[in-house]
Parts: structure tokens; sequence; C-alpha cells
């Protein structure tokens, strides 16, 4: 008789009468955790200053080689998404988001020991390659199996775990600055004992996903909200294998990527451009708080963009994100020409909420085009158009500032090209979004063919 571990499928699948609302909070516990990446930028100045203490040496670590560790997990975030998402259906969410808990948590600690042989390659091992793959895992495994629960309503129910990840820097960069605080001595940055304390701290969090999730029953009843499988029209399952043969997939993946591009360059410059733009209005502090705001709207987003997908379909709230973005980007070097910063920053909070409502959305829209067979694995190789975009994004709008300036271009107007480049591309984003259709049945497993 084989013996069943605690981590198999067989064991997350929830009793008869189960209420599907105890499903999110799981989620939220990973999404909450694996957002920490987007507060990474709090360790960038600490890192430079390892051997410095007070100040860089010149044997200290760069502020573009610590730039670097951000992207190199956002890239093994989509490899691991792309490569591990039909072992996640195969063997479940918990035994994934088990590895990715694993993976994310010892990713810090491995973490703390390159820094504290100030070995960069071992950081970048560490935080950008363990680390990324437990992102991955950690990213795909609660949103599949809320797919699975929420069939009624998808776009909420992956807005309710993606806003987790958006939030994670809300929770993950108070709690790096005051551990650092805390660690600080006149020997130390209070780097290495925050990356342990983190690592430990994250781990023990996400377990209480890995404990908690649960898998519809084949057999669910209405009980507590849980909808009977039969309630829902039959539509056609599509495998990850075939989901790639389909132009679908690749006119979704253009767009998820022209999305995250355009979102992504304006976030990762949005503090230095508001203040060259409106030099002297807006200080350094007003610029980290514009920031701040623009995260606040990059979670509500994710929800709110989301939900509303339910009601109006995914391929029309994704041309409004294209159409709407495109006019957005096009204002914004109007606004500083009028020197209105009101003006400036509301028009990039609601591309911000775009920008979050876009990854939020993907996930109904695959299960809207593929079904739920394999949703996850689908859903993990989508995702690498946000890897490419992570590292395109913030290499354009950095890229051409710098050409712009050296051109003597004003630096209140450095930004107008990039701007212009960023609508561009979001056109093309929509005339994408616009050829997305029905996945032909040939495409349909023999069994949803049927």
């Amino acid at each position: 008789m084989t013996r069943r571990s605690f981590l198999d499928r067989e064991h997350s699948i929830a009793p008869l009468g189960y209420n599907r609302w105890l499903v999110p909070p799981a989620a939220l516990a990973i999404h909450l955790s694996v957002g920490q990446a987007y507060a990474f930028s709090v360790f960038n100045i600490p890192l430079t200053r390892q051997l410095g203490i007070t100040r860089s040496t010149p044997e200290d670590w760069s502020l573009p080689q610590v730039s670097l560790l951000f992207s190199l997990a956002i890239v093994f975030l989509g490899l691991s998404a792309a490569v591990f998402g039909k072992w996640l259906e195969r063997v479940g969410p918990r035994k994934a988001m088990f590895a990715s808990a694993l993976c994310f948590g010892s990713g810090f600690l491995i973490a703390a020991l390159g820094i504290t042989l100030h070995q960069l390659w071992l950081v970048a091992l560490g935080y950008g390659v363990v680390g990324g793959i437990g992102l991955g895992l950690g990213y795909i495994s609660p949103v599949s199996t809320l797919l699975k629960w929420f069939p009624d309503r998808p776009g909420m129910a992956t807005g309710m775990a993606i806003m987790g990840f958006g939030g994670g820097a809300m929770i993950g960069s108070p709690l790096a600055t005051n551990l650092m605080l805390s660690y600080r001595s006149a020997t130390s940055t209070g780097v290495v004992p925050t990356f342990v304390t983190m690592g430990v701290i994250y781990m023990a969090f996400m377990m209480f996903g890995v404990f908690t999730i649960r898998l519809p029953r084949p057999d669910a009843q209405t009980i507590d909200g849980t909808l009977k499988p039969d309630s829902m029209p039959n539509r056609g399952q599509v495998t990850a294998d075939e989901a790639i043969r389909t132009p679908q997939f690749w006119f979704l993946w253009i767009a998820l990527f022209v999305n995250v591009t355009a979102g992504i360059a304006l976030l990762s410059q949005a503090s230095p451009m508001i203040q060259e733009i409106f030099r002297p209005k807006v200080s350094e502090s007003a610029a980290a708080g514009f920031v701040g705001l623009l995260s606040l709207f990059n979670l509500a987003g994710r929800f709110l963009w989301s939900s509303f997908s339910d009601y109006i379909g995914r391929r029309r709230v994704y041309a409004i994100y294209f159409a709407f973005g495109a006019v957005l980007y096009l204002l914004l070097p109007s606004t500083g020409k009028v020197g209105s910063v009101p003006l400036f920053v509301l028009d990039c909070a609601l591309i911000m909420s775009m920008y979050g409502g876009g990854f939020a959305t993907i996930p109904a829209y695959l299960r809207d085009m593929f079904g739920t067979i394999q949703v996850g694995a689908i859903h993990g190789r989508l995702l690498t158009a946000w890897s490419m975009a992570g590292i395109c994004g913030p290499l354009l709008i950095s890229q051409l500032r710098e050409i712009q300036k050296r051109q003597g271009i004003f630096p209140t107007e450095a930004y107008n090209t990039t701007l212009l480049i960023l609508a561009g591309l979001l056109l093309l984003g929509f005339f994408s979004n616009l050829l997305v259709h029905a996945v032909d049945p040939k495409h349909y497993t023999p069994e949803s063919a049927s």
C-alpha cells in the first residue's frame, strides 16, 4: 500500500460542505509574502555600503550591480512559473506552495551568507535564482486554485490573490526598514540579520497557506456558496502544451508584455520623473509619497479592474487598458508643460491601476480561453512576458532619458519621447487584444471536445 504524504494532492481535497471563502486567506498568505519582491529597493543603498557602513567604498558593490538582483528575481519568476506549471497541476497546490515557501525563505538565507562573505554571485543565487523560483511557484499556485473555486467570478477571485502580491511591498518595506534600524550598529548596516529574520518570518507565514489550501471536490455541492460543477456552462479544455500552439496564447502574451512594459517603465522612474519634470516644486520626500500613492492604485486596480471584468468581459477590460492607457501616456507631457502636479499624479495613478489590473485579469482571461484543466501551467508560461518586460521597461525609459539629456534636452522634457513610445506600445497591445477570439475546437482535449 502506497503511503500518502500530507503534501499530496489527495490530502488537499476539501470535505463536503467546505466554504470556498476559506481559500482566499490561504492564497493571500502566499502572495503577501512573495510580493515582498516589490520592496527590494529598500535594500539597494544599504547593500552598496556593506564595507563602508556609512558610505560606499571602492570595494563595495555599485547600485547598478545591486539593482540587477530584483531583475534577476523577476526573470526566474517567469521561468520557474513556465517550467513548473504542469508539475503544479499534477501534484496540486499544497506541494507547490510548500516548495515555494522553502525556496523563497531559503533564498534570503543564502543571500545573507553571500552578503556576509561579500560574494555578489552568492547573493544573486540566493535572492535572484532560488528566491525567484519561490516567487514563480508562489505566484501561480494560489491563482490556479482560486479559478477552480470561483468559476462564477474568476476575475474577482484572481484579483483577491494578485492584490496580495501588489500589497506585499506595503508589508515588506516597513518590515525591512524597521529590522535594519534595530540591527544597525557601528560595524553593521543590519542587512544580514534582516535577511535572516525575513527569511524565517516569510517561510513560517507561507506555511499557513500550505496547511490551509484546499482543492474543490469533483462532487462539490452548493453549500456555503460553493457551486456545483454542472452549474457552469461546458467549455473546451486545452492543455498547456496545446495552448502555446494557438494564436490566442501569443496574442495574450503580447498584450501582457506591452501592458507590463509600459507600467513598469513608469513605476521604475516615478520618483526621479516627477522631481525632474516639476523641479523645484516636488521635493524628494514628496516624490516618495507619490511612489507610495502609485503602489496603492496598483494594489486597488488589481481587485477592482479584474472584478469589473466579470461583468463586461476580459477582452473589453483589456481594450480599456490599452486605449485609455495610451491616451493617458500621451497626456502626461502636457501636464508637465502646464505645471499641474495634481493632474500628473492623477494621470499616473490611473495608469498604475490598469497596470495592476492587467496582472489580475490575465489568469481569468486564460481560463476563458483555455478552460481550467491546466490553467496554472498556461499562466506560468505566459508569465515569461513579465520576465521580458521586467528587463525591457526600466531599460527603455532609463536609457532614452539619458540619451535625451546628453543631447541637451531640458530635464523637464527628457521623458517626452519615451512616453510617446510607451503610448505606441499600448496601441500595439490594443490591436493584439482585438485579435483574441475563441479557441478552435481542434485544440480541445478529446474529453471536452465531445
